[in-house]
């Protein structure tokens, strides 16, 4: 099984693209870069999947989709893990 995975590290991958992210291309980036399994957590929930995070974090206005595409403020990635 995967380490859980501090949602801040998916909100930089957002952040630090050069281009923005459709949920899909953001999908296969996380796959590559954390595993198929992959679980996240952030300081106040536990073992979401990717879609879940997503969601969270949308709930939060930490991360935006217009058009399909995602996009996270910087000023809304917090540096403690």
């Amino acid at each position: 099984m995967n380490e859980s995975v501090h949602g801040h590290e998916v909100m930089r991958m957002i952040a630090a693209a050069p281009e923005p992210y459709s949920r899909k291309q953001l999908s296969d980036a996380v796959e590559t870069q954390f595993g198929q399994h992959a679980r996240f957590h952030t300081c106040s929930a536990q073992g979401m999947t990717l879609d879940e995070l997503l969601q969270f974090l949308s709930e939060r206005a930490k991360l935006t989709e217009v058009n399909g595409l995602l996009n996270v403020p910087r000023e809304s990635i917090c540096d403690h893990e």
